[in-house]
């Protein structure tokens, strides 16, 4: 059953922690701040939604657990990866967009939105933190896929961290371990471990909130990942085209040698 009390409460300490992260970048000119904090929003919106139910079972229990986890690993890795780069170059083009005054518009245009789509996609977690609908095959039908989404996305990124720290490396395109596979696995990490949280919801009654792994899915697919990542990579990273004609972009698969040695002969 869908509560509207505790969704509600969740939009305003979203757009709360938003705002707080926001007069932060407006400080340091740096709007990358809001990566650090989307994984966060999930692990504060849990949490909420959980001190509202009356008396929290295994599956409350359950969704926090994976959430933190989840959250607190990529808000870490995120913080690491970021710490003392400048702003991220996603971040440079939608500020040369949006001069004069992006300082505020970044408010709405970057931090605001986050917290709305944070607020949507914590769907799942709502769902299923407030039903008394005992565990069911398909919670461990959705844990399984969570741990492989987990899987995927922490051995990705620190596969590509350790591929980054050698020099040597530098300018190459990254082509080992997950990668071999699939050009994004920690986005492929994350489509799991959304539909994984679907999984447990359904299983406590909350169909509706499907509307969250789609919008992520569509957000990986179509918006901000994969089709924002390599819109350009090809120009910026030689080989990359290569690479992109044997490795499947999103769905792990075989490597296609045959198809890849025919684009270098085109």
């Amino acid at each position: 059953m869908f509560e509207l009390e505790p969704f509600v409460y969740a939009l305003t300490a979203l757009l709360a922690l938003a705002t707080l992260a926001w007069l932060v970048s407006v400080a340091k000119r740096d709007v990358s701040i809001v990566d650090t904090i989307w994984s966060l929003m999930f692990v504060l919106a849990a949490f909420l939604y959980a001190a509202t139910v009356p008396t929290p079972g295994t599956r409350t229990s359950l969704i926090l657990a994976l959430v933190s986890l989840w959250g607190l690993r990529l808000a870490g890795y995120i913080t690491w990866r970021n710490w003392g780069e400048g702003e991220d170059r996603r971040y440079r083009a939608i500020r040369a967009r949006n001069e004069p005054r992006f300082a505020f518009k970044s408010l709405y245009l970057v931090f605001w939105l986050q917290a709305g789509l944070a607020w949507v996609i914590s769907l799942p977690l709502l769902a299923a933190v407030a039903a008394p609908a005992p565990i069911g095959v398909l919670d461990y039908v959705g844990v399984a896929l969570w741990l492989v989404g987990f899987a995927f996305e922490s051995v990705a990124d620190f596969q590509l961290a350790r591929f980054k720290s050698d020099p040597a490396n530098r300018g190459q395109v990254m082509e080992r371990g997950l990668w071999r596979y699939t050009r994004h696995p920690n986005y492929f990490g994350d489509f799991c471990i959304w539909w994984g949280f679907y999984l447990i919801a359904l299983s406590a009654g909350g169909w509706w909130s499907v509307v969250s792994p789609v919008v992520v899915s569509v957000l990986l697919l179509k918006v901000s990942g994969v089709a924002l990542l390599e819109q350009d990579i090809g120009e910026r990273r030689p080989g990359y085209d290569e690479y992109a004609a044997r490795t499947n972009a999103f769905f792990p698969g075989p490597v296609r040698e045959r198809r890849a040695r025919e684009e270098a002969l085109r």
